[in-house]
């Protein structure tokens, strides 16, 4: 499901949510969770999932085109671990 998809979603299911509202809403919760992880805070959301940074240390990696080796930075990156209630509804 995409952004727009989602905002349209609840745009129609909650009548009195105007479009603008919906986006405004999706907005702010998805700008609250990358501020979130930023901090490098967990989030969990009962019955759908967990996000959290993983660390990946710097390494040498390798260009494919030219096989040419690339020092690649550390960085973190987000995560996803789903949760028991989302993966029992996924499985039926």
């Amino acid at each position: 499901m995409t952004k727009s998809k989602l905002i349209n979603l609840l745009a129609a299911r909650f009548s009195q949510l105007v479009h603008k509202d919906a986006e405004l809403s999706v907005k702010a919760i998805l700008d609250a969770m990358t501020n979130s992880l930023k901090d490098n805070n967990r989030i969990e959301i009962r019955g759908f999932g967990s996000f959290n940074l993983n660390y990946r240390p710097p390494r040498i990696g390798r260009n494919p085109k030219t096989g040419e080796k690339v020092n690649v930075p550390e960085k973190y990156v987000p995560h996803f671990k789903a949760g028991k209630e989302l993966r029992a509804r996924v499985d039926k």
